[in-house]
Formats: C-alpha cells, structure tokens, sequence
C-alpha cells in the first residue's frame, strides 16, 4: 500500500472561493488488477472551466461530487501495469490530476510520445488550452488580414489564441488583460498589436482607442462587460466565439448586455466553443503548433506551484487573475 494525497471538494462554493471549500487527505493506494495501471503523477493543471463544475448545476460536464476527488487534465508515470500494451515506465496524459497516485483502467490513460518537449506542454500549448484557441479561430473563420480582439489574453488561452492567430494571418490582435504588466507582456512578448487594462476604465472606451476602425472576431473567455463592448466594436457580418464567462464564475451574476440589437443590425455571427466537439481537428492542431513551437515561433509561460496540498491556492488564484500563462501544478 502507497500513501497518496489528494484534493477533495469539501463543500458547495457559495460565491467566490476561499480555502474551506476544498479537503486535503491522504488516502492508501493499492496494488492495480488486471487491466489497470498505477499512476505516479508529476504535473496537473488547474483550469477556469473547472469552477462551474463545483456547483450542484446542470452543464456540458457532470460537476464534482463533494467528498470526491477533484479531476482535471494530469500527466504522470505508470509506476505498476497490469496491462501488456502499457508498460512500467511509460508516460501517460489523462484525467485524474489534484492527487499524487491514480490507480487507472488502460482506456482512461493515453501514452504519451513527448518529442522532446515537457510533459506540462501537453497541459497547455499542446493540450485543451491549445487546441480550444486553435480549434476556436477556426470556428471563427478568421480570415488574413482580419482583426481579433481576445479578452483575458494573458491566460492560458487567450495568450494562445492571440498567437495563433497571427499564424493564420491576422492584421491587428488586439487584448484585455487586468494590469499593466499583462499589457507588457502581451504586447512586449507574445506580440499583441495591443492591450488594454480593463481594470483603468470602461472597456468599452478602451476596446474603441484600441480598435478604432473596429474588429472582425472576438475570443470571448470573460463575458458580461467585454460582451457588450465587442459587440459595440464589431464590424457588420463579425463573428464572436464564446470560449468562456469568467466574470460569472464567482458569483457576480450574470449580466445580459444591453446592447444585443448589435446582433441583428450587424448580422453577427455567434459561437459556443467546447473543446470535445473539435477533436477531428487533434491531429491537425499538433502538427501545426509542434512545428511553429520548434521553429520558436510560439512563446509558452507557465506559472508553476509545487505541492498537490498547494493546488487550492493555485486555483484561488488563477480565478482571481493572479497569474500569466497556464497555470500548473507539480507533485
């Protein structure tokens, strides 16, 4: 028997997070049965779509049991096999992070080829985040020469897609970001045409001084606020791909614009993003951003907290917007 900790839900959240919410134990891990491996993990992410899970709500995705072990994207070592074709040794992505040891079935890992590049890749540039940005600009059809505005454009989303997009031949990228030093990162290291600080003044009049002649798509992982003034600064026939509500997550309510007769007299074109409709694209998205990653065409920032009892702070904090990049935690 091995020890192993691991973060649980201890309770409903009710508004915005604090460290009660969440349970560290250490439970005892036995030895796998056939068909199974055990898992050593050695780096798990920690992710916004995550925090709506903790409600008791109906969504895409069945939420977190309280008393249960949180999930999320993780990468690991099989330690112990009881399965032929997956071998002791062998590197592994799968679903079972915020703990330190998984006991598996050999269809809820996949192998890993890491080409050269870090395990924590596979988390973020080449996992979820990359292909939800890279499969989002193509939901969007983003033509060259087209604008993009991209709120929460330091995260781990946001700062992809805005790369990405100048790969596929956007004019201008323009961010929204919560501080000055996010705006000089955009801008200074990931290549942003600009950022605002939406954090200084309304958006709207900051989104307008950014785009004064206006944008083709908006990469929406915010809402309420940045909704609307996208809305306002979007050229007719424009094209909006909702990614994500952050705003909402934490109990601020959920606003409705009042200015959705944009919709209408521009012909927008509207479109919920979630990332398991567009696995076709996997392939194609690996190809693309392993190759633009080895010609050091991509800049990839990680925030890294090491401990599994440290992932609640982590998280706390990528909600709060503490962080750059993807957010990662290492057993």
């Amino acid at each position: 028997m091995r020890e192993s900790v691991q973060i649980t839900l201890a309770r409903r959240p009710e508004g915005r997070l604090d460290r009660s919410v969440f349970g560290v134990e250490s439970v005892r891990v036995g030895e796998p049965l056939a068909g199974q491996v055990l898992v050593q993990n050695t780096v798990f992410s920690v992710d916004p779509y995550m925090r709506p899970r903790m409600d008791d709500e109906r969504s895409y995705i069945e939420p977190f049991a309280v008393g249960q072990p949180l999930e999320g994207g993780a990468v690991g070592v099989v330690i112990e096999s009881r399965v032929p074709t997956i071998p002791e040794g062998t590197t592994v992505l799968h679903m079972h992070g915020w703990r330190e040891l998984s006991i598996l079935p050999a269809n809820a890992v996949r192998p890993l080829d890491t080409g050269g590049f870090p395990p924590s890749y596979f988390l973020g540039v080449l996992g979820m985040p990359g292909l939800t940005a890279y499969a989002g600009l193509k939901l969007a059809k983003l033509e060259p020469g087209e604008s993009l505005f991209v709120s929460s454009a330091a995260g781990a989303v946001g700062s992809l897609a805005g790369q990405l997009a100048r790969k596929m031949g956007a004019g201008r990228v323009v961010g929204s970001v919560g501080s000055d030093t996010k705006a000089d990162f955009v801008t200074g290291t990931l290549g942003f045409d600009s950022a605002v600080n939406y954090r200084v003044g309304p958006i709207v009049d900051l989104l307008a001084a950014a785009a004064p002649e206006g944008i083709d798509v908006y990469f929406d992982n915010v809402g309420g606020d940045h909704f609307s003034a996208a809305l306002t600064r979007l050229r007719d026939h424009g094209r909006i791909v909702v990614c994500g509500t952050i705003s909402s997550y934490e109990g601020a309510g959920r606003s409705i614009p009042g200015n959705l007769f944009e919709i209408v007299r521009k012909r927008l074109t509207i479109s919920g993003l979630l990332v398991n409709d567009h696995t076709a694209l996997a392939e194609t998205f690996r190809n693309d951003v392993g190759t633009w990653l080895r010609e050091g065409g991509l800049v990839v920032h990680e925030t890294e907290r090491t401990g599994v009892e440290n992932a609640p702070e982590a998280f706390i904090g990528l909600l709060q917007g503490d962080f750059m990049g993807k957010v990662i935690v290492s057993v």
